[in-house]
């Protein structure tokens, strides 16, 4: 039987307050734009499919964390089990820009001793008549830190698929090549669910090799 889903990542998206990241993910979750959303509360949790491949599916479960300072104690506890992350800033906001170097060293820092991939989002592309920062030195920064930069935007629905599900390649690529494992204790990772299949070698003994077909 087909696999519902081969892996599950859990993800996290930083990044100042007010820079779009509820809004994005519930673009990307729930297909809507929200006019008017409250400020994050700590952390709130989302999760969806998303096919990477023909056939191969990927469970997300996505971390929406708040970005004032006083919640930043509880959103440091979330880095050590994800395995990937969207970083954003708006475009039409040069402090959140300026403030992505203190979210990466924040996350190099909690993260360890496990490997996160980020993606470096300039949010809300629809207000390009206001933009405070340009596509150059944006790509010029997420180059620096190798990561890969998208710009999108939730109200418009630009690049919002694009920018959850090239994370999601590129983390099943590490894994896939070994780079990035399953890990007793730590929840970044985890393996598929395949329904109604027998999976480990002694258990198809215990069932007398009886066809499941």
């Amino acid at each position: 039987m087909e696999a519902i889903w081969l892996y599950q990542f859990r993800l996290i998206v930083i990044g100042d307050s007010t820079v779009g990241k509820s809004c994005l993910i519930r673009r990307f979750t729930e297909g809507r734009f929200a006019q008017v959303s409250d400020p994050t509360v700590g952390v709130d949790f989302f999760s969806r499919l998303v096919e990477i491949e023909p056939g191969k599916r990927i469970k997300l479960q996505i971390w929406d964390t708040a970005g004032q300072e006083r919640f930043r104690s509880i959103t440091r506890a979330y880095y050590r089990n994800s395995v990937g992350g969207l970083l954003l800033f708006d475009i039409t906001n040069r402090r959140s820009f300026q403030n992505v170097h203190e979210w990466l060293e924040e996350a190099k820092v909690h993260v360890q001793p496990y490997q996160i991939v980020f993606v470096l989002v300039g949010h809300k592309c629809d207000l390009d008549t206001q933009r405070q920062v340009t596509r150059h030195e944006a790509e010029k920064l997420a180059a620096a830190y190798g990561m890969k930069y998208i710009e999108t935007s939730a109200r418009d629905a630009i690049n919002v698929e694009k920018a959850f599900t090239e994370l999601t390649r590129d983390i099943y690529e590490l894994v896939r090549k070994g780079d990035i494992g399953i890990q007793e204790g730590w929840e970044g990772v985890k393996s598929g669910f395949v329904p109604n299949v027998v999976h480990s070698s002694e258990e198809v003994v215990k069932s007398d090799r009886r066809c499941l077909c």
